[in-house]
């Protein structure tokens, strides 16, 4: 089935060894049109802005700086860094920033988190507000990789997204994270679809390429491909074998 969203390949997972030009060139081999990172703050944005245009690609998604927005006391400094992670993304023409929302806080109802992360969230909206970024916010397992992490479920994420009702505050999916907090990803992502705004994808268990594994990447993003979304989905997982070739078989998957 053709697919109206398009793959984006995350440089510093896939391909985190290189050099960004090299890194990007790469992606371009395999038949990708964009890619995607993970911090902005700790790069030069001239050698991403310059591998971009010399290789004709598109900067999916990047991260906003982050800190915890389960807790109050840090609010104003997440915002803070969401007025730079912004000017950022303006400036490299990226449409996305993805954010995660910290660890839970002992002791402290999930109730009370919970409403801290939408009274967050409807600040980041202001800012986001005529901007052109979407901010998605990502659940996480806590099983493998994030022990401790607040936000678990995409149930609850979307929860939040809803109640804070802005058209640039929604969800990044993340297929692999999902498939070990919750499983029934088909039906998890196309009931909520129009909420998500970026998926990640990874095989699991090992969090390798989408071809290995129990997850059948195909028969997922076919039925993405027959909901209205059109934006990304990004590979970010670790290779295990040739990184072009894996990049080029997913790529493979989206001309068909």
């Amino acid at each position: 089935m053709a697919h109206s969203f398009r793959p984006s390949v995350c440089i510093d997972a896939v391909l985190g060894e290189l050099p960004v030009d090299e890194a990007v060139h790469l992606v371009s081999d395999a038949g990708i049109r964009a890619f995607e990172f993970w911090g902005w703050w700790d790069k030069d944005l001239e050698e991403i802005r310059v591998a971009r245009d010399r290789f004709q690609m598109q900067i999916s998604a990047c991260c906003t700086k982050f800190v915890s927005l389960v807790d109050p006391s840090t609010r104003a400094q997440y915002l803070d860094g969401l007025r730079e992670s912004i000017a950022a993304a303006q400036s490299l023409e990226c449409r996305t920033l993805i954010s995660q929302v910290g660890d839970a806080r002992p002791g402290v109802s999930r109730e009370e988190q919970h409403q801290c992360l939408v009274d967050g969230l409807k600040e980041a909206a202001a800012l986001l507000d005529g901007s052109g970024v979407t901010l998605v916010i990502e659940p996480l397992n806590e099983l493998v990789d994030h022990a401790g992490y607040y936000l678990i479920r995409s149930d609850e994420a979307f929860e939040i997204v809803r109640k804070v009702d802005h058209p640039s505050v929604k969800v990044v999916f993340d297929i692999y994270h999902q498939q070990i907090s919750e499983g029934n990803v088909i039906t998890n992502l196309t009931r909520d679809i129009d909420l998500i705004g970026h998926f990640h994808a990874a095989g699991n268990p090992g969090r390798h390429e989408l071809t290995v594994g129990e997850l059948n990447y195909r028969a997922i993003f076919d039925a993405i491909a027959k909901t209205s979304y059109d934006g990304f989905v990004g590979l970010e997982y670790w290779p295990i074998g040739d990184p072009v070739s894996g990049l080029a078989e997913v790529a493979r998957w989206f001309e068909s």
